[in-house]
C-alpha cells in the first residue's frame, strides 16, 4: 500500500477550512503525502478538496459534484464511487443526482461519532478522535485498579442508571469535571470504563491508551466506530444494553473479569497507538489507518468514456 496506492486531488478553492481539527489534521497529512500523484491516469481514488461542512446544504453539495463532472472525465467513469471526501457531520440527503451520487456511491470520511442517518457502513470510514491525553510511555501491563468501573462527568447521561452507579461503591462516577491530570489517573486506575454511546464516547481511544477497557452501553447495534475494518472491537471493549441497569453491567463486567480481562485491556493499549494522530505522520498511526482503509475501498468498475459522451 505505502509503495503502490495513489490519490489524486482535483484544484482547492482559494479557502479551505473543516468543522474540526482532526479533518484539517487529515487533510493536511494526506496532500504532504507520498500517496499523492500528479498524474490521475495512475490514481486509485480522487479527492474532493472541499469542506462539505454543516453549514453546507445538499443543493450546494450538488452544485459542488455537477463542477468536477463536468469539468473533469473521472467522476463519469465511476458515478463518484472511487471518489472520496470530508464531512464531519454528514452530507445531508437530496433528490438531484449529482449529491444522490455522491451520498450512495463516494467514501464520505466522517468525524466520531458520526451524525445518525448520515454515514453508511462498509463504506463511509470514520476519523479516530484526538485523544486529549498524554498516554503512558510504557504499556500499563497487569493493572491492580482501584476501581470496577469509571464514569467521567458526562458519559452516562441516563439519570436511573447513574443513580444505581452511584450507590455502588465498586463504580467511580463524577458529578462535575475533574482535571486532566485527575482525569488520567482515574483512567489508570480503573478496570472499565463506562460510556453511553453519544458525542462523549469519542474519550474511547483515551481509555483505552490507559488499559481501561471502554464499556459501550447501547441498544443497537454500531457501525460507526473507527478502524472497523482493522480492529476486532469486541475483543477489546464490552457492547452492553441498558435494560438491565447496574446490575446487568455489573454481571457482565465480572463475566469479563474471570474469561479474559487481562488480554482485552492489553490489545486495547496496542489498538490505541492506531488512534494516535501526528503532526508527522508514523507507521500505524490514525492517518495511514484511515488510508489502509480507503485502499480497501479502491475497487471499482470503471465505465467506458464513450457512454458517457
Amino acid at each position: 500500500m505505502l509503495k503502490n496506492f495513489k490519490i489524486y486531488t482535483y484544484p482547492p478553492p482559494e479557502t479551505l477550512s473543516f468543522d474540526s481539527k482532526v479533518e484539517s489534521l487529515f487533510y493536511s497529512s494526506l496532500i504532504h503525502s507520498a500517496f499523492m500523484t500528479q498524474n490521475p491516469e495512475e490514481a486509485h481514488l480522487f479527492f474532493i478538496p472541499f469542506s462539505f461542512n454543516s453549514g453546507v446544504s445538499p443543493r450546494f453539495a450538488a452544485s459542488v459534484v455537477y463542477d468536477y463532472r463536468t469539468e473533469f472525465i473521472y467522476w463519469n467513469r465511476t458515478l463518484g464511487a472511487d471518489h472520496f471526501f470530508l464531512s464531519c457531520n454528514g452530507v445531508g440527503h437530496g433528490s438531484d443526482r449529482n449529491v444522490v451520487e455522491l451520498k450512495k456511491n463516494s467514501i464520505q470520511i466522517s468525524c466520531f461519532p458520526t451524525t445518525p442517518g448520515l454515514f453508511i457502513p462498509h463504506k463511509d470510514v470514520s476519523l479516530p478522535p484526538l485523544a486529549n491525553v498524554h498516554a503512558p510511555a510504557h504499556s500499563p501491563g497487569s493493572k491492580s485498579a482501584s476501581h470496577l468501573g469509571y464514569v467521567r462527568y458526562n458519559w452516562v447521561k441516563e439519570s436511573n442508571l447513574v443513580e444505581q452507579l452511584l450507590s455502588d461503591p465498586e463504580f467511580l462516577v463524577e458529578s462535575e469535571p475533574s482535571d486532566q491530570m485527575t482525569y488520567e489517573e482515574k483512567l489508570a486506575g480503573s478496570k472499565f470504563c463506562l460510556f453511553e454511546y453519544g458525542p462523549e464516547i469519542s474519550a474511547i481511544g483515551e481509555a483505552m491508551s490507559f488499559g481501561c477497557v471502554p464499556v459501550v452501553i447501547t441498544d443497537r447495534p454500531i457501525q460507526d466506530l473507527p478502524l472497523m475494518d482493522v480492529l476486532t472491537w469486541q475483543k477489546i471493549a464490552v457492547f452492553v444494553g441498558t435494560s438491565g441497569g447496574a446490575k446487568e453491567i455489573k454481571r457482565v463486567l465480572g463475566r469479563v473479569l474471570v474469561e479474559g480481562y487481562e488480554d482485552m485491556s492489553g490489545s486495547g493499549v496496542v489498538a490505541s497507538k492506531h488512534f494516535a494522530w501526528n503532526e508527522k505522520p508514523q507507521p500505524y498511526d490514525a492517518f495511514h489507518m484511515v488510508m489502509y482503509q480507503l485502499w480497501l475501498r479502491r475497487h471499482t468498475i470503471r465505465y467506458a468514456e464513450r457512454e458517457w459522451a
